[in-house]
């Protein structure tokens, strides 16, 4: 008996048998059996839908969100009113996908409001703009003429940051304008220095390039009193080029002999402006 299942084992082990899988045998010729009840039905996930797409921006709605700006600039008669204005405006797309809303650093009645095009990703997170490298450099720019950041005011024509720190779009750019013009109003300053070519093109209509328009003083109509504006390299732009640097420095002695003039009382000199 021994002998003849220690052949059988053997012949198992020929043919392949070598695992035990049920103690009960089993009839694999046999038609299955029906089952008692139907198995449950798989449910199928669909794939997740993208989101619906912002319809686009027609003419007359950008037409509808300027007034609206407009309308709501206007109604602003200090900074934190207008903050509040902006922060409840929801005419520029921008501010779905920013952190949050980098209105400006300062105090009304400063001198000298220096402007930019818009907020990155440090400025973003922190709601102060420049901030970053690009400010840190505008800092050191700042002390080389013997001012502070809490001598100045410092702000963005685009108050929130675009996403990737792409160029705002002009449709953008429309919507916040009106806030940015009301701010500088409010603000009030002597001189007005735009950041960079994107910012001098918007404040002060420039149309030739940036080594074309620096270097010399241009005017800016605050709410009909004309007054002095100056544009400068982004510091960004310097980070990048620093042999740029040299002009740079060339505009900010200009500058500082302008606020040597303010504060002596004396006019502005002769090619330099109102």
């Amino acid at each position: 008996m021994a002998e003849s299942l220690i052949a059988l084992l053997r012949w198992y082990a020929e043919m392949g048998v070598d695992i035990a899988l049920d103690e009960i045998p089993h009839d694999r010729t046999a038609a299955p059996a029906q089952p008692d009840r139907a198995p449950p039905a798989i449910a199928i996930e669909e794939p997740p839908q993208p989101p619906a797409a912002r319809p686009p921006v027609t003419v007359a709605g950008a037409e509808t969100v300027e007034r609206d700006a407009r309308a709501a600039a206007a109604a602003s008669k200090t900074l934190e009113e207008l903050r509040a204005e902006l922060l409840a405006f929801e005419g520029c797309g921008l501010k779905t996908t920013a952190t949050q809303l980098v209105f400006g650093d300062g105090e009304a009645g400063a001198k000298i409001m220096f402007v930019g095009e818009a907020p990155g990703a440090d400025e973003d997170r922190q709601g102060v703009p420049f901030v970053g490298r690009a400010g840190q450099l505008l800092n050191r720019m700042l002390a080389a003429i013997g001012l502070d950041r809490r001598d100045v005011y410092i702000s963005n024509v685009v108050p929130w940051r675009p996403p990737g720190n792409r160029t705002p779009t002009m449709i953008e750019t429309a919507a916040c304008l009106p806030f940015t013009r009301r701010q500088i109003e409010l603000v009030g300053p002597k001189i007005l220095v735009c950041l960079g070519l994107p910012s001098a093109q918007t404040l002060l209509g420039a149309k030739d390039s940036m080594t074309r328009i620096r270097g010399r003083w241009l005017t800016y109509d605050c709410g009909g009193t004309p007054i002095r504006a100056i544009a400068l390299f982004h510091p960004a732009y310097l980070l990048r080029q620093p042999g740029q640097k040299k002009l740079a420095w060339q505009d900010l002695r200009m500058l500082a002999r302008a606020l040597e003039q303010m504060r002596a009382g004396e006019p502005a000199t002769s090619g330099e402006g109102v």
